[in-house]
């Protein structure tokens, strides 16, 4: 498989998961009213409320959180005029929140347009971010009886 089409394959993989990651949040309870009373997934109280990810996590996971905490995914800023990637701790709750906070800033990175443009930015750094995001997404699924379900008997 070419190159292109592994990333390209893995940018869908995550945008999916993300996708049913989100709808499981909401219909497991972990929602909250957004402008105009929009259903919004409450990603820091599931944070807050779910074990810690390293204390039930199997290597694959560990090596995903380690990789996030070393190496953040950077956010497109825009200063005087000029986008630029800076390094921007965000406010986390605790170290569940932290690590959802990174995965949500790599799919907002790719989903908004901040790093593809036809072709992926920094190709070996995209699909480590990207592999470990899906990693710590389905982790956060499989801790979560709840979430499990809503994700194995997903419907309307």
């Amino acid at each position: 498989m070419a190159y292109d089409q592994e990333m390209s394959d893995l940018a869908s993989d995550l945008f999916r998961t993300f996708a049913q990651v989100e709808y499981c949040l909401k219909v497991t309870g972990y929602c909250v009213a957004g402008r105009g009373g929009a259903a919004n997934p409450d990603w820091t109280r599931f944070a807050l409320e779910m074990p810690p990810l390293l204390d039930e996590a199997g290597e694959d996971v560990v090596a995903a959180i380690s990789y996030m905490q070393r190496r953040p995914p950077k956010k497109q800023v825009y200063v005087d005029d000029v986008l630029q990637w800076r390094i921007v701790a965000p406010h986390a709750e605790n170290g569940n929140d932290l690590i959802f906070l990174y995965v949500r800033r790599v799919r907002n990175n790719l989903f908004h347009g901040g790093k593809f443009n036809g072709r992926f930015f920094d190709p070996e750094r995209s699909r480590e971010l990207l592999e470990h995001s899906i990693t710590i997404l389905m982790a956060a699924i499989l801790m979560s009886p709840p979430m499990l379900e809503a994700y194995e008997n997903r419907s309307d």
